[in-house]
C-alpha cells in the first residue's frame, strides 16, 4: 500500500505534467490562429484559379497540354501530408492509416509516394513502398515557394510520363474539434470537374462571371495549369498545418483535464489513507488505555 509521501510525490508529478500540457495548449492555440488565417486565405485563391482553369479549358477544346493528358493508371504517385511532431491525438495516425490503405488498394499500379512531413516520413521508411522524395519541416509553416518546388517536381514526373496520375492525402481544417481527412486527385487535371458551368461561364455564388482573356486561351491555360497544381499543394499544406494545431490544442486540453481529474482522485485517496492512519492510531491508543486499566 503506498504511503502518504508516495501519493504526494505522485500528485506533484501529475501537477507538473498538467502545467506542461496547459502551456502546450496555449502555444497551440496561438499558432492555430495564424495557421487558420493562412488556410482561410488560401481557399478563395484555390477556388478562383480553379474557375479560371475551367474557363480557359472550355475555350480550348481537346487541348493537348500534358497536364490534361489522361491515360490508364499504371503508375500512381501519392503525396501524403502529415505533421512534424506528435502529441496531437490521432491526427498523424489517420494520415498514415489512409496512406497505407491507398497504397495497398493500388498495389497493382506500382504506387510511389512523396512524403510531406516528418511523421509520415518516419512511418513510410519502415514500409516497402518507394519514396520518390521527402520534405520535412515544411508543414509547420507552409511556404508557397516550397509548394511551387514540390509542384514542379511532380509536374516534371508527369510530363515525362513516368507517372500516370497524382493523388494527395491531407487533413482539411473544419473546426477546432474536427479535421476532415481528404484524398484528392491532382493530375491529370479534368477541367469539366472544376466547374459545373458550361463554356466560359463560371458560377460564383449567385453571380455569373465571364472572363475576358488578353492572351490566347491556349497560352494562358499553359501558364495556369502548373500554377493550379502548385496552389493546391500549398492549400493542402496550409490546411494540414491548421488542422494539426487544432488537434494538438484539443489533445492538450483533454490531457490537462484528465490530469486535473487524476489529481482529485489521488487527493481523495491520500485523505482516505491519512484518515485510516489516524483511525488506527486512535484505536491503538484506546486499546492500550483499556489494557492498562
Amino acid at each position: 500500500m503506498p504511503t502518504q509521501l508516495d501519493i504526494k510525490r505522485r500528485i506533484r508529478s501529475v501537477k507538473n505534467t498538467q502545467q506542461i500540457t496547459r502551456a502546450m495548449k496555449f502555444v497551440a492555440a496561438a499558432r492555430l490562429r495564424r495557421a487558420q488565417e493562412r488556410a482561410f486565405a488560401a481557399r478563395p485563391y484555390a477556388r478562383a484559379i480553379s474557375r479560371m482553369v475551367a474557363s480557359a479549358a472550355a475555350r480550348v477544346p481537346e487541348s493537348e497540354h500534358p497536364l490534361l493528358r489522361r491515360s490508364e493508371e499504371k503508375r500512381i504517385l501519392l503525396l501524403s501530408v502529415s505533421g512534424e511532431r506528435g502529441l496531437c491525438g490521432a491526427f498523424n495516425a489517420n494520415v498514415i492509416r489512409r496512406t497505407l490503405e491507398f497504397l495497398r488498394d493500388h498495389a497493382a499500379d506500382n504506387p510511389e509516394i512523396v512524403v510531406l512531413g516528418r511523421k509520415i516520413r518516419d512511418a513510410m521508411r519502415k514500409q516497402p513502398w518507394k519514396i520518390v522524395a521527402e520534405y520535412v519541416d515544411i508543414t509547420a509553416r507552409p511556404d508557397l515557394a516550397k509548394a511551387a518546388e514540390i509542384g514542379k517536381e511532380v509536374i516534371a514526373l508527369y510530363e515525362r510520363a513516368e507517372i500516370d496520375s497524382v493523388y494527395i492525402v491531407f487533413n482539411e481544417f473544419k473546426s477546432v474539434l474536427t479535421q476532415n481527412l481528404r484524398l484528392e486527385k491532382l493530375l491529370p487535371i479534368e477541367p469539366q470537374a472544376l466547374s459545373a458551368a458550361p463554356d466560359s461561364q463560371v458560377q460564383t455564388g449567385e453571380s455569373t462571371v465571364d472572363y475576358l482573356f488578353e492572351q490566347p486561351p491556349a497560352e494562358l491555360l499553359g501558364g495556369l495549369l502548373p500554377r493550379y497544381v502548385q496552389v493546391h499543394i500549398y492549400r493542402a499544406l496550409a490546411e494540414s498545418a491548421a488542422a494539426e494545431h487544432a488537434a494538438r490544442m484539443t489533445a492538450m486540453d483533454s490531457a490537462t483535464n484528465n490530469a486535473g481529474e487524476l489529481i482529485d482522485q489521488l487527493t481523495l485517496y491520500m485523505n482516505k489513507v491519512r484518515q485510516a492512519a489516524i483511525t488506527k492510531e486512535i484505536i491503538e491508543v484506546v486499546s492500550g488505555a483499556a489494557s492498562a486499566a
